[in-house]
Order: structure tokens, then sequence, then C-alpha cells
């Protein structure tokens, strides 16, 4: 229920002392932490009621509330909006007049889909808060999206009229992506994708094949396959939506869009690509609203979050977030600096790209055609008087020298690293050509990060792992035997197969004393990683294990990611 829409209910919550702010703090935590909304938590623990909670929304919202929905909607109705447009917006009509419509949608919180239908209808859309979970039960029932229904869309692509060769000019190009089945086509594949809850969509040719591909908690799912021949259209509609040269197919190009997609604001990173066969495509999905950008809904553990907080709030120095792509790493920066963002600071951001925007940041999108690198832009930032800088990446050692630079001139600076733990970014940093005595008296904490699939609450069960999967651990059995394992069984929660959502392992690094010494001696990441574990730091398996035990995720992905 809501369950984009976290900071939104706790404002109403808060508006209308629905609890106590204590609670509200616990239960926010505990949202984070295991994956769930706050407003199922809240009438799950019996905090509020249903009722209570959406009449106190559409308060909030000057909305009217929808207690009781007709049981049977009129076709006519029904018939306003089609099926990828109604899963697109999340959305039902319910009643309609000439010159207006009432609605009722997912997410109310969302005003840009009352404004979208009434242009898309050419009449006045009026929205009604109603439950989520009876709107997307009417969703289904009226605007199920089925493999019926993509095959039936699908059909209805391919017996488009025209003939498809290499030889097309921008016009034909953008006729052919203004065509009725092939908006439809990429409006349901979007809309499917975002129900899914997928990170990334790609759409790739090859010889004989045009494959479609969702990226659903780090695993990639392919869908029906349209149409080889339909490649050059689909794409080209997807440039289309995000302002890039229609025309150009043999060079790559990024683009940016926002739309709204299942009734909430969605932004799309769209990356082209020239290959043999045509231009692939990836669209990052960057949904916000999904997002939580509070430091304690990350998911660390206590101790890993009191030792970030106390690196961030430093005066000077420099911490760093480790890890592969994938990994999470700007989410936690982006979770730093939201806690950081006051009045009393300037905080500026480096980024390629921006993924979130955050009001209060000053965020600059780096561009190496122009010459605008993280190097160039920081040596800018240095005369914009900042207090906290955020470097998207250290790639060169002209940035390392820079961001070192602006750590030891009374400037906190976050950026990230790819490195297997958190002691490899000493030695990566060396291996630029940093000097070691400026690594160790300006580097404060590293933090290396994964990002493990979470076991599916609907169908987990226990189970006896055999010797040989215990021994990927290095587990003994005798030592383990009085510990429970779990496994997904599969369901229709998860796709079948036993995951939903995802949590992260974390290894935090404390620069002591102690460490400083071992990094200004020149020694091995070996050594600073062995003193980091005497002083007490938890490894990426440590706290992999820790998951396991607990049966948040399993033997496989702890071994897989750590």
């Amino acid at each position: 229920m809501f369950d984009s829409q976290n900071a939104s209910v706790a404002d109403v919550c808060q508006t209308y002392k629905l609890v106590d702010e204590g609670t509200l703090a616990n239960l926010r935590k505990s949202s984070g932490d295991l994956g769930r909304s706050l407003a199922n938590l809240l009438l799950e623990q019996g905090h509020v009621k249903k009722g209570v909670l959406l009449d106190s929304v559409a308060k909030y919202l000057g909305l009217e509330r929808r207690e009781q929905v007709p049981p049977d909607i009129p076709s006519e109705v029904i018939s306003l909006i089609d099926t990828p447009l109604a899963r697109i917006y999340g959305a039902v009509p319910i009643e309609a007049e000439k010159d207006k419509v009432v609605f009722i949608v997912i997410d109310p919180f969302n005003a840009q889909v009352t404004d979208d239908l009434t242009f898309a209808l050419g009449k006045e859309a009026r929205a009604q808060v109603a439950d989520p979970v009876v709107v997307d039960e009417l969703l289904d029932v009226y605007y199920r999206t089925s493999d019926a229904d993509y095959q039936g869309i699908l059909e209805e692509v391919e017996n488009r009229p025209g003939d498809i060769d290499e030889n097309l000019t921008p016009e034909d190009l953008l006729n052919m992506a203004g065509e009725t089945p092939i908006i439809r086509f990429v409006n349901l594949v979007l809309a499917q994708a975002i129900k899914d809850k997928a990170s990334d969509i790609h759409f790739e040719p090859f010889e004989d094949q045009f494959k479609i591909r969702y990226r659903i908690d780090g695993a990639l799912y392919e869908m029906s396959p349209p149409p080889r021949e339909l490649a050059v259209p689909i794409i080209s509609r997807i440039k289309v939506i995000g302002n890039l040269n229609i025309a150009e197919r043999r060079v790559p190009q990024d683009g940016k869009v926002r739309l709204t997609i299942s009734g909430r604001p969605v932004d799309l990173r769209i990356s082209t690509l020239p290959t043999q066969f045509g231009e692939s495509v990836v669209l990052r999905v960057l949904d916000q609203s999904s997002t939580s950008l509070e430091l304690e809904n990350i998911g660390m553990p206590q101790d890993v979050l009191e030792s970030v907080e106390k690196a961030i709030s430093k005066p000077n120095g420099i911490f760093i977030v480790t890890g592969p792509t994938g990994s999470g790493k700007t989410t936690t920066l982006y979770s730093c600096l939201k806690r950081l963002n006051s009045v009393e600071a300037k905080l500026m951001t480096a980024e390629d790209p921006i993924e979130y925007e955050i009001n209060g940041i000053m965020q600059l999108a780096v561009n190496s055609t122009i010459s605008l690198t993280f190097a160039n832009a920081l040596k800018a930032f240095l005369r914009q008087d900042p207090d906290i800088i955020m470097v998207g990446e250290i790639r060169d050692l002209e940035t390392a020298q820079i961001s070192i630079q602006a750590s030891l001139t009374g400037h906190l600076v976050l950026t990230t690293l790819h490195t297997n733990d958190a002691a490899g970014a000493v030695t990566r940093l060396m291996d630029m050509g940093i000097e070691e005595f400026l690594i160790a008296s300006s580097l404060e904490a590293i933090l290396a990060q994964r990002l493990l699939r979470r076991i599916c609450v609907e169908c987990r069960k226990s189970y006896l792992p055999n010797s040989a999967l215990l021994a990927q651990l290095d587990l003994d059995p005798s030592v383990v035997a009085d510990k429970e394992f779990y496994t997904g069984s599969g369901c229709a929660s998860c796709a079948r197969t036993g995951y939903r959502g995802r949590l992260g392992i974390f290894e935090m690094l404390e620069v002591s004393e102690s460490i400083r010494e071992l990094i200004s001696e020149g020694k091995p990441a070996m050594a600073v990683r062995e003193q980091a574990l005497q002083l007490g730091m938890r490894t990426l398996r440590e706290d992999g294990l820790r998951n396991i035990f607990v049966g948040s995720t399993t033997i496989d992905e702890v071994v897989r990611y750590s």
C-alpha cells in the first residue's frame, strides 16, 4: 500500500498525529530494513486502521475519499483508457460525464497523473482516494496485462503496414515511432518493467532476433521477443521519448527523460550503442519514489550506521564507498548527502550522470566531450566556497589529487572507487600514484558493500544445506548444527524465483591511528585489512553470514557476491 511513498505517508502521520514521533521513526527504520512500505507496517502492527489512514491521505491531499467502488464499471467508462495507459498511470475510471472523468489511482500522491490524464482524455480528470489494493485488483479485472495481452499487442505491431529497410529517412523513422501500435507496445513494456521493479530494460538486436530483457534484483529475465524487423521502429520510439537524434545510428547517444509510469513519476536514463546488427538500447530505471534516500533505511547494521554517521560528521577528510557497478554505492552516498543537507552547509556534487535530484544541493553532470571532467569540475568547485563535495568516482590521478587537496584544505569529500573490499581502496589510490602520507592524512573511512537478493517472504522455507554447500562458506556442519537456513521455493509473488527485493551487506573500515601508520609506511592492503579485523571490522562475508542466519538471504547469494 503506497509502496513508494514512505516520506509522504510519514508526513500524513505527522500532520494528523496518527502515531507518536518515536513510533514513526522506528517504523521508518523497519520499513527500510525489511523492504516493506511504511503504510503496510502501520496497518499490520495495528497503529492505524486502514479507513483512518485513507481518510487522512484524502484530507491531506484535498481529495474525495471513495469508500465503495461500483461492483460493475460500465464498459464505456473502462474503454476511455486502454490497457497500457491504465497500467502506466495506475488508474481506473469509475464515472464519466460529458466533460469529466472520475478515477481512482494506486498513488494519489502523484498529482501529475491528473494532469496527464486530463490532457490524454481531453476531459477534466478528477482523482479520488481509494484503497490501493482495490485499485490494483480492478486493474487486473479490467486491464489485465497477461501473456495473451502481450501477444495481442505483438500481433497488432506485426500487422502494422509498411516495410523496413536500412535506407529510411529521418521522416520515415519519426513516422514509424509515432505509429499507435509501436507506442502501445513500448508503453506496455515500460509499464510491465516498472510493475516488476526492474532496474534496467535491455533492447538487443541480433542477426535473427530482437530480445527484450529486464534486470530484476540483479538478474536478467527475457520477455517474449518481438519480430526482428520491429527493432528499428521500437528503438526509434525510445529515442523519440528520450529526445535523442533519431537519424543518428552510427555513434552512441545518451539521454534522460521523466515519465509517469504505473501512476508515479519515473526517470529513465537512456543509452544507445551501435552494434553490428543495429542499435542496442538500455534504459536505466531511476525510480526516485521507490528509493528511500534516508541513511537509516539503507539496511546497515547499527554499528556500521554509527561508523558512517561518525565519518560524515567530520569537518574534513575523505569518505570512500567501494564496490562493483550496481552495488548501491550511489544510493549510499545520496543518503549521506541528504543527511548532511542543511542551510548551514553548501553541498556540491560532480556526477556522471546525475541520478537523483536533491533540493538544496548544487549538482553538476560531467561531460568529457567539452572537457568538463571530474578533475575540472573539482577545480571549479573549490572556487565556489563549498563545505561538502561529492565526486561520483575517482577515476584518475588528477581527480584523486584534487580530492585529497580539497580534504586537506577543510572540505569533506565523499566519493566512490571500484575495489573488491575496503582495504583495496588504499592500494588503488597508491597504484594511481598518490603518496602514502597524503592518503594516510586525508582518509577517514572506507565502506565496501554489495547487494544480495532477499528471500521472498511469501514462499520462504527452512532447509538443511549439504556439507559441500557449507564448505563454500568455510562452515563446519557441527558448528552450525543449531542454525536454521532458508531458501525461497518460488511463488507468484516472486515470479517463481524464490527472491523478492534486495539487501545490502557491508564492510566498514575506520581509519584509526594504527592504520594510518601502516598506510604511511606503504604496507600492502592485506596488512591494513588484518589490522582492521583486529580492531573489530566485520568482513563482507561475515555480514553475509549474519543475513543468512536471520533468514534474509541464501548461501548461494553470499557465495556469489562476497
